[in-house]
């Protein structure tokens, strides 16, 4: 066995490792746990969007709890403040001087709780931190360690007290996922297990943070063909003409739909990207990102949108 093999199997069995211990705490939701990990695999964010009681906040602790790494967690409320997320300087009269204390996004695994609950300045602190890495306090910065990951829990915008997420930090999060209720097996084991608090408790890391990030680097040398570049290319183009469409997908998000690729094509013990990788992908990596326009928006869905843009781009074969 090459050594290439010998890293996709040591990634794909590490892999289903983190998918059954998260499977404890969230039951009959495969697809959600897999996207959730392919996130966190290709050093991305992820936004979990759904009603309330269906296992948000649940799918992102047993993540975090599976992983050997330092996580927080941030309950966002109407009166968080910027302060609140990235930290403040603090004077120390002993010492005459400002001394920087960090604030709970200085953590592997930060789980924003509830984001569209907090106030636009607030949601904006984050912008820097998912895109740059970093946080600026008062004129100097500070980055953040990797491996680091953001996974927010958003209720729907028409729930009361809720704030709609802007334009540009939707463009920020790698996929947006949507939990759903679950089927009746699964709704039958939750209450076998009187809620998932309990499991949560005792669930322990499967993954070390050294392992985390060989698996990682393995996803970044996954193999994109000339080809294949071609074809995310013009799906971000296709999209910016569709008529359906006022705003379009940008260089970002053909970044990121390449990098969830990668991530979902490693998952499934290759290293290189197929097409169907990126169309298994496609609609929780673009549709959060697309801005439809209001006359014609609501004959369709933002996921409607993206398949319809996958049947009007051409698939490349294999020459």
């Amino acid at each position: 066995m090459t050594a290439s093999a010998d890293q996709a199997d040591t990634f794909s069995a590490l892999f289903d490792a983190i998918v059954a211990n998260v499977s404890q705490v969230v039951h009959g939701k495969r697809d959600a746990v897999e996207f959730a990990i392919i996130t966190m695999l290709a050093e991305g964010h992820l936004l979990v969007e759904d009603v309330p009681g269906v296992g948000k906040t649940s799918l992102a602790k047993a993540l975090a709890a599976s992983v050997d790494c330092e996580w927080k967690r941030v309950q966002f409320t109407p009166d968080l403040l910027p302060s609140d997320l990235v930290g403040v300087n603090i004077y120390e009269r002993t010492n005459e001087a400002f001394r920087f204390s960090p604030g709970p996004i200085f953590a592997n695994i930060v789980l924003t709780d509830e984001i569209n609950r907090a106030s636009p300045k607030t949601q904006s602190a984050l912008l820097e931190a998912m895109e740059e890495r970093q946080i600026t306090v008062d004129g100097t910065s500070y980055p953040l360690e990797p491996p680091f990951m953001v996974i927010a829990t958003q209720n729907p915008v028409e729930q009361e007290g809720t704030y709609r997420l802007p334009e540009s930090q939707l463009d920020r999060f790698l996929l947006r996922i949507s939990l759903g209720y679950p089927g009746r097996a699964a709704e039958m084991a939750i209450l076998d297990d009187q809620g998932s608090a309990d499991r949560l408790k005792k669930l322990a890391p499967v993954v070390s943070s050294a392992e985390l990030r060989t698996m990682i680097d393995h996803v970044r040398g996954v193999y994109v063909a000339g080809a294949l570049k071609s074809y995310l290319v013009d799906i971000a183009e296709t999209s910016r003409r569709h008529p359906s469409i006022e705003l379009g997908l940008s260089p970002r998000a053909t970044l990121q739909l390449s990098a969830a690729g990668r991530s979902f094509a490693a998952a499934r013990g290759r290293n290189y990207v197929t097409p169907d990788d990126i169309k298994s992908v496609a609609v929780p990596a673009l549709a959060h990102r697309l801005v439809l326009r209001a006359d014609r928006g609501a004959r369709m869905s933002s996921a409607d949108a993206v398949n319809e843009i996958l049947g009007d781009v051409p698939v490349p074969v294999a020459s």
